[in-house]
């Protein structure tokens, strides 16, 4: 029998089907596939779906992949061999959802299903209505639930701990790729995975995606560490900012400035609010400092089952955020040649504004050369 919870979701997005006057939503091996159902199979050129209807569900599965997958799910398979290929599957699972589906349907398609599987859906269908899952599985995984609040803040308390370790472990000579693997190390002792890690030294904290390399640790150095791990199905998402040695007046001040953006920022973040403003309130702090031509990026992402997913806090967006929202807050000034700050938040929207995932604070570390 499926995880209630997964009963629980299909029945909210059937609910928003009919909301939305949807017939069929669509999905590939994906997270959204894993979010729906737990089922998240091996995806190659074979095509893998798992199609809703109002009142059906069922997956078109490869054969050689299909007694793997029903373990994690009671929902029918329309299986099909290398040597037979899926036509036939396909079409036995569109006559099983019904007629609706079969007559002129408005579906739903995963944005992230290859496009050859999209393709042999949409011309198995009479249909000119399409769109992705933004008002659909997209906006019910946006609203995180209690469980789901309650993996990720254990996420973020694992990494708190291996960040505070990582900075504690400062010695001169060290390179970024050190400080990884103590990162990681801490993450795989403690039962989770790594997900990501940036290590940035110096000059390298201006780059916001650089690449943890063998860069030395000098004297008076920026620290710049950015990194999540994934603890039981969910993951973490935190930067830290710090100096090796003594810091320099002007770093102190844009740290200072950085700071002030994320203050901004969490103030802003309510029910609501429209992203922009909150991208807003941080970007207005950096440019009346004079450094709005170094704030790079957006000021944040929604974080779920995926590290990137929506809500997005981007200066354009005008989706009005809600309860149960989940995004990061990550506003940074980058000095080419010389440093980069960036302090990250992941916070969750509640009724009465939100709470922030971390509790280590945010204030420059500072260790001794």
């Amino acid at each position: 029998m499926p995880d209630v919870i997964f009963t629980t979701r299909m029945d909210a997005l059937r609910t928003r089907m009919a909301e939305t006057n949807t017939d069929l939503v669509a999905l590939g091996p994906s997270t959204h596939m894993e979010w729906l159902s737990g089922v998240n199979p091996h995806g190659d050129e074979r095509p893998v779906m798992l199609l809703v209807s109002r009142d059906k569900a069922g997956f078109l599965m490869p054969s050689l992949n299909a007694d793997s997958a029903a373990q994690m799910t009671d929902l029918p398979f329309f299986t099909w061999r290398d040597d037979e290929g899926p036509a036939e599957a396909l079409a036995d699972l569109l006559a099983y959802l019904g007629t609706d589906v079969l007559t002129d349907p408005s579906i739903v398609i995963d944005e992230t299903m290859r496009a050859d599987f999209a393709f042999r859906l949409t011309d198995a269908l009479p249909t000119q209505y399409r769109r992705f899952t933004d008002d659909t599985v997209g906006l019910l995984r946006s609203r995180k639930d209690a469980s789901e609040k309650a993996a990720i803040k254990a996420a973020h308390l694992l990494n708190d701990d291996a960040v505070r370790i990582a900075f504690d472990s400062l010695r001169e000579g060290m390179t970024e790729r050190d400080v990884q693997d103590i990162i990681r190390a801490h993450y795989k002792a403690n039962g989770a995975t790594p997900e990501f890690t940036i290590v940035g030294f110096g000059a390298n904290g201006a780059f916001p995606h650089h690449h943890t390399g063998d860069t030395n640790l000098g004297r008076d150095t920026a620290v710049l560490i950015d990194t999540g791990c994934r603890l039981d199905g969910y993951p973490s998402d935190m930067t830290r900012c710090g100096f090796f040695g003594t810091p320099s007046e002007e770093y102190q001040k844009v740290f200072g400035v950085v700071e002030l953006a994320v203050q901004a920022a969490v103030a802003a973040a309510k029910p609501g609010a429209k992203a922009r403003d909150i991208d807003g309130a941080a970007r207005g702090v950096i440019t009346d400092a004079g450094y709005g031509d170094l704030f790079l990026h957006r000021t944040g992402h929604g974080l779920g089952v995926d590290v990137h997913e929506p809500p997005y806090i981007t200066a354009t967006s005008d989706v009005v955020l809600e309860t149960g929202n989940v995004f990061s807050i990550e506003p940074g000034i980058y000095v080419a040649g010389q440093f980069g700050v960036r302090l990250e938040e992941i916070v969750i929207l509640t009724e009465s504004g939100n709470e922030v995932f971390s509790e280590m604070p945010r204030a420059m570390v500072n260790r001794p050369a």
